[in-house]
Order: C-alpha cells, then sequence, then structure tokens
C-alpha cells in the first residue's frame, strides 16, 4: 500500500476516530457494522480521492496477514489477529506464505519428520527363513 495512502487513512482516523463498544471505523445504524455495500461505497470514494490504484478494502486484510507472516509470527498469532475461528482457515489461506522447513529458517532437528532426524534405512534380517 503507498506510503501516502497510509498517512491519509491514519490522518482521518485520528480525525473522525472509532465507534460503538467494537470501535468501528464505519458504523451503521444503531452503532452497528455497516452493511457491506456501504463499506464499498465509501472505501472506494476513499481510494479515488487519494487518486491512487484501485484495490479492495479486504486487501489490506491480505496485506496485513502477509505482514505478520513476513514478521515470522506463527499461525495461532495470525489467526487471532485476524478474527479466524481456527488455525485452519488461517492455514488454508495463508500457508503459501510460511517459509518452508527445508528453507533453513528452523533448527535442524525440526527440519525432518517429526525432529527426529532421517528415517535409518531397514535391516536386512541377521537370521535366514527355510
Amino acid at each position: 500500500m503507498p506510503a501516502e495512502l497510509t498517512q491519509q487513512l491514519s490522518r482521518r482516523i485520528a480525525e473522525i476516530g472509532v465507534r460503538g463498544h467494537e470501535k468501528w471505523l464505519f458504523t451503521g445504524s444503531g452503532g452497528l457494522s455497516p452493511h457491506g455495500n456501504t463499506i464499498d461505497y465509501h472505501w472506494t470514494r476513499t481510494v479515488v480521492a487519494a487518486g491512487v490504484e484501485p484495490f479492495k478494502l479486504h486487501d489490506l486484510r491480505h496485506f496485513f496477514a502477509s505482514g505478520l507472516i513476513a514478521a515470522s509470527c506463527d499461525v495461532v498469532t495470525v489467526q487471532r489477529a485476524l478474527g479466524h475461528r481456527s488455525a485452519s482457515v488461517t492455514l488454508n489461506t495463508y500457508s503459501h506464505l510460511w517459509p518452508p522447513a527445508s528453507c533453513g529458517t528452523c533448527p535442524e532437528f525440526l527440519r525432518t519428520p517429526c525432529g527426529l532426524g532421517p528415517p535409518k534405512p531397514a535391516r536386512s534380517p541377521s537370521f535366514r527363513a527355510y
């Protein structure tokens, strides 16, 4: 996301604040979350006014998640930050962003199944069956 847009959003949030006990940025009737179409309408107007390349508000969620993963946050931390009901939901969406164990970011003993090291070759029997 362009730095200019981040700055504009930060200034705007500081001006208008958040609302309701859940601290919504945008609210609908009764201080609850507004309908998705209402959010999209205001977001589109904001992006146009900022003069940046159009992108969806939901893209910020993915940007946030990928930033957490790039900062080495574990799956449960990302799950909780995004409000997913389970780590499975998070992994189904973002597993491709975590580095594989083989990339060198994990200790050596964790790079093998169960951390037990490479499988040992099968031994040939020490007796012969007749």
